[in-house]
């Protein structure tokens, strides 16, 4: 029967279950928006507002209630338990996706380890039974965490050498000849742990943070994702970290960092995230790589089948395909010295930086070099910078070379990346010092390995806290600054006459004259999006004090009401006289 006319179809309010409220939560908990969580289960977002006021009583429900797929009452569990099964299930998970290989007993042995390392900072019951790891313990813990399908009995699982074999020779060639991929259209990603302040382990840097109480800044870690196609291009990648707002970060767009942005309390790759990547990274990037190519929007996504990967990822014009399990390191581009090789830049950028440091103190008599100092102020801003100089310096041909044991034919240069032009060793002989001066290559490949390494106690004790350990740590780095941020225009003025004095001094210090005014040309061209950006807003403001304009000089001060007599191209003498007109009021 039809609706009467004039009438609106009635709607059907749907009702949602206590899982998925919790699911609910968990994703605005990841960083997702009111909106995005609406259209995730289609409903209002005044719905999600009015489930997030009452997240407390559901999750206190949930907690004491059912769990998320049962329909049983459940019982407390003893908590140092419950805490010792996640941390294992993120081993677990860890495990599998650097190939590592697992078994029953290496299981149970795992777990039992983290028990008593998590009881060891535990008040405990004494009259409550000791864990023991038992074979009943497993089979529960297995039907908990869903690992019903995953291989953990008998032999070790190991790279599945057959599978890999099979999908390059026979699955994915047919997959390129269906869809008629070119190289520019296949792409990879995979993400990675990165140790982002870890210095080689008998450096000064590494001991005196291992013997610092609290934080330990070698255990500060960000997850990269990264991904790039076979034609050898790196898209911008994604860098997942603990907070959200970060102290270093306070003044930055975060749509206009080097990397895309996203935040996890623990700095792991979820889901959702997978997918917030997917839609916001992945698919504006390509579409505009594509175009510039002159290319259709045709993509062929590969991904392995880690646990924090979405399964679900979909859009017009993507087709993405899951590798097989146990075939990552064999055969995933990304894997086959991508990483490896981003990871090596990244510790030579670094070690530059310290290079750097150095090299001003000793040409500044007046300055003494303190590294301990120097690192504390390595934020994660720094971080960043030393990434995108990482990606910048990869070969199109060391990713390009990546693809040769899944798609052989396209390679064009089976060199690609060689260790040997990262010269680590004569960088850290100029920092000198404990633990710099004779490092050596083993040292390097000790550090690029632990970021490979399986996550030790102390690491997954971190990745299990609470969210209220996690907010007394964060709360400094993420409180909220209440000052002006950003570019002023006072500090666009600042910017403009730092940059005419930088002019100057070069074409007074330097002989080669041809050499100063390639200089200054160059300045001028970079300085000209901050001179619009000054044009734009000293347009906005209508009353503006004409002192912002003046650069103090040091011995020489400049009379408060005189300007240099020559022009001033970044922010000319004409500009500040048409500024102090506009504040006279026009004489009657």
């Amino acid at each position: 029967a039809s609706a009467k006319a004039g009438s609106e179809p009635k709607r059907h309010r749907k009702m949602m279950t206590i899982a998925e409220k919790v699911t609910l939560l968990d994703m605005l908990k990841e960083g997702r928006s009111y909106a995005a969580a609406a259209r995730h289960f289609g409903v209002n977002e005044s719905t999600v507002r009015y489930i997030k006021k009452d997240e407390a009583n559901i999750r206190k429900t949930a907690a004491i209630t059912f769990s998320r797929s049962a329909k049983r009452v459940v019982t407390a569990r003893n908590k140092t338990i419950v805490r010792m099964e996640g941390a294992l299930a993120i081993w677990i998970a860890d495990c599998r996706k650097k190939n590592i290989a697992l078994d029953t007993n290496t299981i149970r042995t795992k777990a039992l380890s983290l028990y008593e390392h998590f009881a060891a900072k535990e008040p405990q019951d004494p009259q409550k039974q000791r864990f023991s790891a038992s074979k009943g313990w497993f089979a529960k813990f297995q039907k908990r965490f869903g690992l019903k399908s995953v291989s953990l009995h008998g032999e070790a699982a190991s790279a599945d050498t057959t599978a890999a074999e099979i999908y390059a020779n026979e699955t994915f060639k047919n997959i390129i000849n269906e869809g008629g991929y070119k190289p520019e259209q296949v792409f990879n990603m995979d993400e990675t742990g990165l140790f982002w302040k870890r210095m080689p382990s008998r450096t000064f840097l590494f001991k005196e943070d291992a013997k610092a109480s609290g934080f330990k800044a070698f255990k500060d870690r960000v997850t990269i994702v990264m991904c790039g196609n076979a034609a050898g291009f790196l898209l911008k990648p994604g860098l997942i970290y603990k907070s959200k707002n970060p102290r270093a970060l306070r003044n930055k767009n975060k749509n206009l960092l080097p990397v895309y942005w996203m935040h996890n309390p623990k700095a792991w790759i979820t889901k959702m995230l997978t997918s917030d990547w997917f839609h916001q990274c992945f698919i504006p990037q390509v579409s505009k790589y594509l175009l510039e190519k002159g290319l259709p929007f045709k993509i062929l996504l590969l991904m392995d089948n880690a646990g924090g990967h979405a399964t679900d990822l979909s859009h017009e014009g993507i087709q993405v395909e899951f590798l097989p399990p146990n075939t990552t390191s064999l055969i995933q581009p990304m894997d086959q010295g991508v990483i490896r090789a981003f990871k090596a830049l990244y510790t030579k950028n670094t070690l530059a930086d310290l290079v750097a440091c150095v090299d001003a103190a000793q040409d500044d008599e007046d300055e003494t070099f303190n590294l301990k100092a120097y690192w504390r102020q390595y934020t994660i801003a720094t971080c960043m910078q030393n990434i995108q100089k990482a990606l910048k310096e990869m070969k199109s041909a060391t990713v390009n070379a990546s693809w040769k044991k899944l798609w052989p034919q396209i390679v064009y240069d089976d060199e690609g990346f060689t260790p040997a032009e990262i010269q680590h060793s004569a960088l850290a002989a100029i920092i000198g010092g404990d633990g710099f001066g004779d490092m050596t290559t083993e040292d390097v490949d000790e550090l690029l390995d632990c970021h490979s390494q399986p996550l030790t106690d102390a690491d997954l004790e971190d990745l299990t806290k609470s969210a209220s350990d996690e907010d007394s740590e964060t709360q400094e780095e993420t409180q909220e600054i209440v000052e002006e941020t950003g570019l002023t225009l006072e500090r666009l003025a600042k910017l403009c006459n730092l940059a005419k004095e930088l002019k100057e001094l070069s074409q007074e210090w330097d002989e080669e004259m041809v050499r100063s005014l390639q200089f200054c040309n160059k300045i001028d061209e970079d300085m000209t999006p901050y001179r619009m950006l000054f044009e734009q807003k000293r347009r906005q403001r209508q009353q503006l004090p004409i002192t912002m304009f003046f650069q103090p000089r040091k011995k020489e001060p400049v009379p408060p009401a005189t300007m240099p007599s020559e022009e001033i191209e970044e922010v000319s003498q004409e500009e500040v006289e048409e500024v102090s007109q506009e504040k006279t009021p026009p004489s009657e």
